[in-house]
């Protein structure tokens, strides 16, 4: 399960889930390359780890936006430049965005879904693969959702735009594997992130509750009755980042508690 020596670059990085995944690589010996939207947040991040041992040398932070491909991809090069090499790429950075009935549903929100969260791993992966497919070995992780594997009414645009994540998390494993790159999804259910907190109330008033009846609706649907949380993610992405999941690939692997079991 060690990551000693690997490099590793998250998409969302800063917060929730994937400050968490960071946090775990960094523990398992990985160097990180953190990329999010918050100048601000991301020298937040960077003091706050160094205070915890983990130095320039270890971490590093990316200003930019996912929905921009010119950002997207510079990320991805100066990953390469700064560190030699790009081992992991974790695609985590995604949202439901404008929460509207079918009939309601503009066009440009409905783009907007697949940019956050489809194009965004596309560019990603497709920028990184060439440095792990000359080294043949890589690991590609896609955080997509329970809603990527079922849907629930509102959330059409994020469930189609998962669904899209894990098709071409299926596929890509298929082009790719005998080169020695593995490519999987992890499929969180409801998992109380600073996401969660600021951007829920609107999510839970479009299915017509509070946030803490959303909250209690998801958990209720689960068999283990209780949200995951980060550490439960962040251990599963280890797992397939390390020589361990090497034999793990083209998966869309559930981490909500029981809700969908497949």
């Amino acid at each position: 399960m060690t990551l000693a020596g690997k490099i590793a670059a998250i998409t969302g990085g800063t917060a929730g889930m994937g400050r968490g995944i960071a946090e775990a690589f960094l523990a398992q010996g990985a160097s990180v390359a953190l990329f999010a939207r918050s100048p601000e947040k991301g020298a937040a991040v960077l003091a706050q780890l160094a205070a915890a041992g983990f130095g320039p040398d270890r971490v590093i932070f990316v200003a930019g936006d996912v929905m921009q491909q010119s950002d997207l991809e510079g990320f991805i090069d100066h990953v390469i430049a700064h560190f030699g090499t790009l081992d992991i790429l974790v695609n985590n950075a995604g949202g439901a965005g404008d929460l509207q009935p079918l009939v309601d549903l503009s066009d440009h929100a409905f783009d907007e879904a697949m940019k956050w969260n489809v194009y965004s791993t596309f560019w990603a992966t497709r920028r990184a693969l060439p440095v792990m497919l000359a080294k043949a070995h890589g690991r590609v992780i896609n955080i997509s959702s329970m809603e990527g594997k079922h849907g629930k009414a509102v959330l059409t645009a994020y469930s189609a735009a998962k669904h899209a994540v894990n098709g071409l998390t299926k596929s890509l494993a298929r082009e790719v594997g005998a080169a020695g790159v593995t490519v999987n999804a992890i499929c969180p259910g409801i998992v109380i992130t600073d996401i969660i907190r600021n951007n829920g109330p609107a999510t839970a008033k479009a299915m017509g509750m509070e946030l803490d009846e959303m909250i209690a609706m998801f958990a209720a649907d689960s068999a283990i009755k209780r949200p995951n949380t980060v550490e439960e993610v962040a251990a599963l992405a280890v797992l397939l980042a390390s020589e361990a999941g090497g034999g793990i690939t083209g998966q869309q692997i559930s981490v909500d508690g029981g809700t969908a079991q497949y």
